[in-house]
């Protein structure tokens, strides 16, 4: 007979601080294993090489993650020049031998400068782009030619920390879906001499900030300690850009068997604006976003994401089950 899963504990987010060296499935892996259930899901991955934020939503929460597609991401990373390797970054083959070059600072700031805004860009061999119904870096590991197509990216910002020797490290800021490693890859080959991803560490998901993080082991501890809430991110806290609504007992009901309901404008308290200390300087990269609303009951327990279809009147688009 199937062990029967255990029910979350939790609902909400938890920030881990990823250790270098581990994918984010055995950070995944570690999480469920320390806070007791599976109900664990992630708002995208790092690299083995990468270090930082990794969002993990629980229990309820996992629902959340559609809403979550467009956030913004901001790494601290150094690109090495002088060779570049097969997988674009430290953990690859070098391509060539090392070149050693001494980078001249204003080539460096022109190129950074050169790649803010919207351009085309080629994921790495090794990546988990599908091809013909398959992940990239399995043809690569089987030496087995793939041609990946450039999709367009969007940089925020490129900012130029310091530059010493053969390395060079940046700040930047990214829509989803963009490559910091093809970004150090595109720029040795620009200058000519190669380049890779030597380090990096994502420090901000949207609203989520590396400075929230917490290590696993830290976690392992508080779970020793019966601690574990002070890491996680209520339900009720999530999504806080959006506007919310208390309903009553009756308007609950209607919206929770997701029937369309209608709000007085007075009644709707406005989303947060203000982002925090080291978020991203807009949470989102979407252009445009359909006007959404978090519905709330009188326990003040989060119910529903609602959108708007006319002024004042709302439909259910996700409906959160009740508490047991």
């Amino acid at each position: 007979m199937p062990k029967k899963s255990q029910p979350a504990t939790f609902n909400g987010a938890l920030i881990i601080d990823k250790p270098r060296g581990r994918t984010s499935h055995d950070v995944v892996d570690a999480a469920r294993r320390i806070l007791g259930f599976r109900q664990v899901g992630h708002l995208g991955t790092l690299d083995p090489l990468a270090t930082g934020v990794l969002v993990l939503l629980l229990g309820r929460a996992t629902r959340l993650a559609q809403f979550y597609a467009g956030r913004r991401k901001r790494y601290s990373s150094t690109f090495r020049f002088g060779f570049a390797t097969d997988t674009y970054d430290a953990d690859g083959t070098p391509r060539s031998p090392d070149s050693a070059p001494i980078l001249d600072p204003s080539a460096i700031e022109r190129l950074a400068a050169s790649r803010v805004g919207r351009f085309p860009q080629t994921p790495p061999p090794y990546s988990a782009k599908k091809v013909q119904g398959r992940r990239a870096y399995e043809f690569a590991r089987n030496q087995e030619p793939v041609e990946l197509k450039a999709v367009e990216i969007e940089v925020y910002e490129f900012r130029v920390n310091e530059v010493a020797g053969a390395l060079a490290k940046f700040t930047i800021e990214c829509a989803a879906g963009g490559y910091i490693r093809s970004l150090a890859h595109d720029m040795g080959a620009e200058l000519g001499c190669g380049a890779h991803l030597a380090e990096i560490a994502r420090t901000a998901v949207g609203e989520f900030t590396l400075d929230r993080a917490v290590k696993l082991e830290d976690l392992e501890r508080a779970a020793a300690e019966s601690d574990l809430p002070r890491y996680i991110i209520p339900l009720e806290q999530l999504l806080p850009e959006l506007p919310s609504v208390t309903v009553p007992p009756a308007l609950e009901q209607r919206v929770r068997h997701g029937a369309k309901f209608n709000v007085e404008i007075s009644q709707i308290r406005p989303g947060r604006t203000t982002a925090a200390q080291g978020a991203t300087s807009e949470l989102d990269s979407c252009d445009w976003k359909p006007a959404r609303l978090r519905v709330f009951n009188q326990q003040e327990k989060l119910i529903a994401i609602a959108q708007a279809v006319v002024p004042r009147t709302y439909q259910p688009v996700l409906v959160l089950e009740a508490e047991e």
